[in-house]
């Protein structure tokens, strides 16, 4: 079975060791860490700051993920930027010297994946690969992942690609278009699948889609979302059906980590980690229960 795990950008007004004991209290058995700057930024790591952590980790028995959404890391101004997809080249360098350091990272920590996304298009442009394969941004896009799977290869970490609503690629489709435009230069790049995301973009049922993609699934994010609509709540207060989505999961064979992401309830963390574990086990559980 998969491992269930909680993204730290949920936590983001805990200290870094604080958040991994209350993840491991609440019986969670996985992380997923965003650096940022409060934990592990890679830009200003401390002396000892990954070790300790990685020690950390062991000794709760806590499996681990490296997720690079964090969204003013880059630039204090501007969410998410630069991306993969900048008209400046220094924009893009700095981009995958970001991706480089957050692989690195997750070798030193012993995480198998590193997970990612295409960013927006400058020109504003949403899920535009979804529909036009075609579109001059995807050869820059392929052009960038390239040389982060290449890092990556060298260190032994997997890089997961996650759609994401609002940005160039938003849809499995697009990720689909992406690996058929590389022509094989992608065989490597693995699915990060976001099931609140499947919500959004109409791509259910979400065990359809998760059976559909179990052979490229090397992360999941556990995420309610209304129907159309990308904004996470809690676990059962959208439109996802959890125990549809957790059987797919089931029944795939999915031996990763399923991490619940809520970065908008760092201000009840606890309460939002808490109640999340609980929803999770009672659909395990219980089937019927959403």
């Amino acid at each position: 079975m998969f491992r269930i795990g909680y993204n730290t950008n949920g936590l983001s007004s805990h200290r870094l060791p604080e958040a991994l004991e209350l993840i491991s209290d609440l019986g969670y058995e996985a992380v997923a860490i965003t650096p940022d700057v409060g934990a592990l930024d890679p830009f200003q790591l401390r002396p000892g700051e990954v070790s300790s952590t990685r020690d950390q980790l062991e000794d709760l028995g806590l499996a681990v993920a490296i997720e690079t959404g964090a969204r003013f890391l880059l630039d204090p101004r501007r969410k998410h930027r630069p991306s993969l997809l900048e008209e400046d080249l220094d924009g893009r360098v700095k981009r995958v010297d970001f991706y480089r350091r957050c692989v690195d990272l997750a070798a030193e920590l012993g995480a198998g994946v590193v997970s990612l996304w295409a960013g927006s298009a400058p020109s504003g442009v949403l899920g535009t690969l979804d529909v036009d394969a075609a579109h001059p941004l995807g050869d820059r896009l392929i052009e960038g992942l390239l040389q982060v799977l290449e890092h990556a290869r060298g260190v032994g970490v997997r890089i997961g690609f996650e759609p994401e609503p609002g940005m160039f690629v938003e849809r499995p489709a697009g990720f689909a278009a992406l690996l058929e435009r590389s022509g094989g230069a992608l065989d490597e790049l693995g699915l990060t699948l976001d099931v609140g995301h499947c919500v959004v973009t109409g791509d259910e049922p979400v065990s359809e889609t998760i059976q559909r993609w179990t052979p490229r699934l090397v992360h999941v994010h556990l995420a309610d979302c209304p129907r159309g609509l990308h904004q996470h709540v809690a676990l059962g207060a959208g439109d996802l059906d959890l125990a549809d989505a957790l059987d797919g999961l089931l029944r795939s064979g999915f031996a990763g980590i399923g991490a619940v992401e809520l970065s908008r309830d760092g201000h009840r963390g606890p309460d939002a980690a808490r109640e999340a574990m609980a929803s999770i086990q009672r659909n395990l559980s219980d089937p019927n229960a959403s």
